[in-house]
């Protein structure tokens, strides 16, 4: 495997990769990076966890950083599905990018308007954005793609899947025409395939890391439980040492098995597109250090976990299909580790399942199991938890000072009607994103509350 010195990268990115430990390119890294600054369009197939952030990113902070960009008018775009993705390319870029001048701003449904306006004014070089709220600031007339000369997009199969593929069009052909495009994609299948064929010039391909590759990576098992079983099982798995993360297919069963969990004893969350962006940011966060051991979520907001150290996926409910469980296992087994999925089957559901699995291209072994069972311990790692409720601490009040004292609530009011991706309505309630972390995919109504809506189409319970 070539050395990052060799691929054509500054010698100052070089020695800030070696002082954060990064001395051997993974190979995605190694067979992109080369063609991406050479100014070639790059196809990039790989899975989440692969290391296609700096991939992408290095090669882009280059060339972004030629000249400075004018306000309003970014060099170089990263379309992302997810908030927390663009949160997560942002902060991984900006590191390098103090190296070679270049400035990276982020556009994102959920965050204040005012800051990325202001942002943009000021000039980025690099703009990481998702697709709805970048569509929103081009129509209020506060930015312009048409010095964009790179463009990237991240997890396109994603987007694609989220129904962001007429807006993810509608921005690309607003950028330089004879820009660069740099595609990664863990599918090239679809609609995918469709933005290959529209947007990209002769692209050079590396499928070094194919989709089936994810699952060999994996150990997969499907428990077979009795309904009656079930709650005790999932609870007695999320008790096991380590990060679980847990999936369910609506934001009612999230909130009602998270509860369950820390009414057992196991620190736990739940994450979902009823939550805010600031709690979602703030649940990774705790996930990440490890003050929350088990986390319930759902498939919209899974799309933008990306935390390195889960080693086992539970599907407490299984996923519609197969592309939404080879997204879910991608959470684990990241950069190389080993990882462990387990899926929960009821007597009917077996059949079902294995026709996902197979779908899917999983060879799962199957297991019959009980509460306490010595197998599920083997299996899963699973323990009794202490049956002591646990209490989440108290988040630290931090007064926030401004023109007048402190302002009360110290939350974003956004009395902007227009916002698609999360900002206020008027009247100050938070209706949710119209396409960005929402449960019902991108077209349909804003959430308004923290329950569930009425209609759910994953079957929860409508709640007044």
């Amino acid at each position: 495997m070539p050395a990052f010195d060799t691929l054509g990268l500054p010698k100052d990115i070089v020695g800030e990769l070696a002082k954060n430990g990064v001395t051997t390119p993974f190979p995605i890294q190694a067979a992109t990076i080369p063609d991406a600054l050479e100014g070639r369009d790059v196809l990039g197939c790989g899975r989440t966890g692969s290391g296609k952030t700096l991939a992408f990113g290095l090669p882009v902070l280059v060339r972004a950083a030629e000249r400075r960009a004018a306000a309003n008018r970014p060099r170089a775009l990263i379309l992302v599905p997810t908030r927390e993705l663009a949160h997560q390319v942002r902060d991984a870029l900006r590191t390098y990018a103090r190296i070679v001048g270049a400035r990276v701003g982020d556009v994102v449904g959920g965050s204040s308007y005012t800051r990325q306006i202001n942002e943009l004014r000021r000039g980025v070089e690099v703009l990481v954005a998702t697709p709805g709220r970048l569509s929103d600031l081009i129509d209020q007339g506060v930015c312009d793609l048409g010095d964009v000369e790179v463009s990237v997009l991240d997890e396109a199969d994603q987007m694609c899947d989220m129904g962001f593929m007429p807006q993810v069009s509608e921005l690309l052909d607003q950028v330089h025409p004879e820009g660069q495009t740099l595609l990664f994609s863990a599918t090239l299948d679809g609609d995918v395939d469709k933005l290959v064929r529209r947007y990209m010039n002769d692209p050079q391909t590396h499928s070094v890391d194919p989709p089936v590759s994810q699952v060999t990576a994996m150990e997969h098992h499907l428990l077979k439980v009795l309904p009656r079983d079930k709650n005790k099982i999932v609870t007695q798995i999320a008790a096991r040492d380590g990060r679980t993360l847990l999936f369910v297919r609506s934001k009612y069963r999230a909130d009602s098995i998270s509860e369950q969990l820390a009414a057992a004893g196991v620190p736990s969350a739940s994450l979902h597109g009823g939550k805010t962006q600031s709690v979602r940011t703030r649940t990774l966060a705790k996930f990440r250090e490890g003050k929350i051991q088990a986390l319930v979520a759902t498939d919209v907001a899974a799309r933008g976990i990306h935390v390195d150290g889960i080693d086992m996926v539970v599907n407490i409910d299984l996923p519609t299909g197969h592309k939404d469980y080879l997204h879910r296992g991608g959470r684990t087994a990241r950069a190389g580790a080993s990882g462990l999925v387990v899926s929960l089957v009821a007597p009917n559901q077996r059949r079902m399942a294995r026709r996902l699995l197979g779908d899917a291209g999983v060879d799962a072994k199957q297991h019959l199991v009980n509460p306490g069972d010595e197998l599920l311990s083997e299996v899963t790692g699973a323990k009794e938890p202490s049956w002591e409720p646990w209490i989440e601490p108290p988040e630290p009040v931090r007064e926030r000072r401004g023109r007048g004292g402190p302002r009360r609530g110290g939350g974003y009011r956004g009395g902007y009607r227009g916002d698609r991706n999360g900002g206020g309505q008027r009247g100050g309630g938070y209706r949710g994103d119209r396409g960005e972390g929402r449960e019902s995919g991108p077209r349909g109504g804003g959430y308004r509350g923290g329950g569930p809506r009425r209609g759910d189409r994953h079957g929860s319970a409508p709640q007044r």
